[in-house]
């Protein structure tokens, strides 16, 4: 991999994997902080998207940047922002899930899978599908439940603070474990 890089060029698990020997990449997850907690590639730093314009000056100048979320699609709108902005980088074609797939190991330092973001998507779902059976089946003032959480969640999307996610968050399988060592690559 050489130190500098076509903006918005696209390269593969195995590829970015073959290629650390060289100039090694700086890996720049730009998923949530616990979506990077649940899997990510070994040596990469977490500056989530909605960051990045900001924490511009965390990106090494020296060396070619791959971005990573978990599908592609954050990261290659990451990689457009950076474009904007005159620094060039790489996209990790389908993200973590194709790193994953292809063998190669992610470190994780939480016990579950699932990102924050999902667990408050599922848990809100279901508050609000129970609201409305309840409400038909049961007592009209079931409703009350469904409103209630979207409220919740409008405020959340307003303010940027989720108390279900808070809740989610201090749950036990949601607590830090120790970091498994794992051989990865372009670990320092």
């Amino acid at each position: 991999m050489e130190a500098t890089v076509e903006s918005g060029a696209i390269i593969t698990a195995h590829e970015l994997n073959s290629k650390c020997a060289g100039v090694r990449p700086q890996l720049v997850d730009v998923r949530s902080a616990s979506e990077f907690a649940s899997g990510h590639l070994a040596g990469a730093i977490s500056i989530p998207l909605d960051q990045l314009e900001s924490r511009i000056a965390d990106l090494d100048c020296h060396r070619p940047v791959v971005l990573i979320c978990k599908t592609g699609l954050r990261s290659t709108i990451a990689c457009t922002l950076l474009q904007q902005l005159g620094k060039p980088a790489l996209v990790l074609q389908a993200g973590t899930a194709a790193w994953e797939q292809a063998g190669f190991p992610l470190v994780s330092s939480v016990r579950t899978r699932w990102a924050l973001e999902r667990q408050v998507r599922l848990i809100a779902g279901l508050l609000v599908a129970a609201g409305s059976l309840l409400a038909l089946l049961v007592d009209t003032r079931w409703a009350y439940l469904s409103g209630f959480v979207g409220l919740g969640l409008t405020f959340a999307g307003i303010t940027d603070f989720c108390a279900m996610g808070i809740l989610l968050e201090k749950m036990p399988w949601n607590r830090a474990r120790k970091p498994a060592s794992s051989p990865g690559c372009c670990a320092p």
